[in-house]
């Protein structure tokens, strides 16, 4: 069994609730999506077995946070993860792992579930990315991902429509009041109009939710990977 990696990097998190966390990033190739703010599509991959791949994650020295699983979507991988994970857990002893997903898969999540310690869900709302509503994929997989730690991300354009937005916040709300949401300005928009239309989706956001954030990329801010 072989997964297509496009990169394996070291650096800090730079989305959601665990920025500036130093994580090791195992950048998986493809996505079921294809969001139009989407700023990481590789055109390149190498293919690693698991043994491969856990001599490679050998050369880097310790001292992470977690280990994040990002992509593209990990999750369309989600066989290889499944052996992965208890063998790297069991050389790399206390480690978590950090799964960052578009939360369209939910099939996919129960083969891993499991094994993970945090789950960063990606919330694509129509307006924003450019494509068709995954209300009820997003439905099932929340369900699902509640049973570990959990927080959600979306990001905000100038293009975002207040009822796509509200049709989020009631999703959310139906599952949990708790789960933390994060308000993400799209990075190229940053501005005057995307600021007002975040305040205002906040202050709507509180409605519904106990916990909601508005946090820019911080990887893009400080010109790192």
């Amino acid at each position: 069994m072989k997964a297509k990696i496009s990169e394996i990097f070291d650096s800090i998190q730079g989305e959601g609730l665990y920025q500036g966390m130093r994580q090791l990033f195992i950048r998986f190739y493809g996505c079921n999506l294809n969001c139009k703010f989407c700023d990481t599509k590789p055109e390149i991959y190498q293919e690693y077995t698991i043994n491969a791949l856990l001599t490679k994650l050998d050369e880097f020295k310790g001292g992470f946070h977690s280990f994040s699983f990002t992509g593209g979507e990990p999750l369309l991988q989600a066989d290889f993860l499944k052996k992965l994970i208890p063998t790297l857990k069991s050389k790399k002893k206390n480690c978590k792992i950090y799964l960052e997903t578009n939360g369209t898969l939910p099939e996919e999540l129960k083969k891993i579930l499991n094994h993970l310690e945090i789950i960063a869900m990606d919330i694509k709302l129509p307006s924003s990315a450019g494509s068709k509503n995954y209300w009820q994929e997003h439905a099932r997989f929340l369900k699902l991902a509640c049973e570990r730690e959990l927080f959600v991300k979306t990001v905000i354009c100038n293009s975002t429509d207040l009822g796509d937005f509200r049709m989020a916040l009631e999703l959310l709300n139906s599952i949990r009041r708790e789960i933390p949401l994060v308000l993400q300005p799209n990075y190229f928009e940053i501005g005057y109009s995307l600021g007002k239309k975040i305040e205002e989706f906040k202050r709507m956001s509180l409605e519904y939710l106990s916990d909601v954030r508005v946090l820019p990329q911080l990887h893009k801010i400080l010109e790192v990977k």
